[in-house]
C-alpha cells in the first residue's frame, strides 16, 4: 500500500510538472502571437463588384475588383472566382504627416512596387488571403520601425543620440559623447524587409576614433528581429559611448 501511495505521489508530481510546462508553453505562444500579429487589414467594402481593404490607420487602401460571379455562388465568395485587378493607393497626407510616417509609407510602397503585377500573383479569390497576409507582414514591420524612430526622436538623448534625420529611405543618427570623446553620424539604409535582414550602413566620423570597423563589430552582435533599430542604438551607446576611448 505504501509503495502504491508513493507511486501515486510520483505520478501526481509528474503530472503537475507537465501541466506547469504546458502552461509556460501556452504563455510563450500567446506572447508570440501578440508580438507577431500580422492581421493589419480592415475590410471597408465587399460588394458584388469589388472589395476594399485599409491598412495602417486608413493611410493605405487596396481595391480588389472581381470578375463575374460563378453560377450558384450566392455570396460571390467562390475561391475560383477571378480577380480582374488589385490597386494600392496611398491616402497619407504627405504635407501634414511626420517624417517617420512618410518613411513608413515609402517603404511599404517600395515593397508593393517590387512585387510586380499583383493580379498575376492573385488571379482568383483563393490567393487573396495570402496577399493580405504578405502585405500585413510588411506593414507590421514598417509600422514598428516608425514607432522606434519616434521613440528615438523623443528619448535619443539617453543613448547619446544627438539627432535623428530621415532622407528618403535612409535614417541618419548623429551620436555625440564627451566621455568617449566621440562624435559620428551613422546612416542606415532601410527597406520593406526591415527586421528580416541586417541593415547596410555607412559611418561619417567627426570627432574621435569610432568608424565603420567599430560600428560593424557592434552591429554583428545585434540579432535581427523585433525593435532592431532601438537595440542597435542601445548597444552602440553601451559598447562605444560610455567609457573613455
Amino acid at each position: 500500500l505504501c509503495r502504491e501511495l508513493s507511486d501515486l505521489e510520483t505520478q501526481n508530481e509528474q503530472m503537475l510538472a507537465q501541466i506547469s510546462q504546458l502552461k509556460e508553453k501556452e504563455k510563450i505562444s500567446r506572447e508570440l502571437l501578440e508580438t507577431y500579429d500580422f492581421t493589419e487589414w480592415e475590410i471597408t467594402e465587399w460588394s458584388e463588384q469589388q472589395a476594399v481593404f485599409n491598412f495602417l490607420y486608413d493611410s493605405i487602401e487596396l481595391t480588389v475588383v472581381f470578375g463575374p460571379p460563378i453560377d450558384g455562388d450566392v455570396f460571390g465568395e467562390d475561391p475560383s472566382r477571378k480577380i480582374v485587378s488589385l490597386n494600392f493607393e496611398s491616402l497619407l497626407d504627405e504635407e501634414e504627416a511626420p517624417p517617420a510616417s512618410r518613411l513608413v509609407q515609402r517603404l511599404i510602397f517600395q515593397f508593393i512596387e517590387s512585387q510586380g503585377c499583383w493580379q498575376e500573383k492573385c488571379p482568383t479569390l483563393y490567393y487573396l488571403p495570402q496577399v493580405l497576409h504578405d502585405v500585413s507582414l510588411v506593414v507590421s514591420r514598417c509600422k514598428s520601425l516608425g514607432e522606434e524612430i519616434e521613440f528615438l526622436e523623443r528619448w535619443g538623448g539617453k543613448f547619446n543620440l544627438l539627432k535623428t534625420d530621415i532622407h528618403d529611405t535612409k535614417v541618419k543618427l548623429l551620436f555625440s559623447a564627451s566621455t568617449a570623446f566621440a562624435k559620428f553620424e551613422l546612416t542606415l539604409s532601410l527597406s520593406g524587409n526591415y527586421t528580416s535582414a541586417s541593415l547596410p550602413f555607412t559611418v561619417q566620423n567627426q570627432i574621435g576614433n569610432i568608424g565603420e570597423e567599430e560600428i560593424s563589430a557592434v552591429l554583428a552582435n545585434v540579432p535581427i528581429g523585433h525593435h532592431y533599430l532601438r537595440r542597435i542604438v542601445s548597444l552602440i551607446h553601451q559598447n562605444l559611448l560610455q567609457d573613455p576611448r
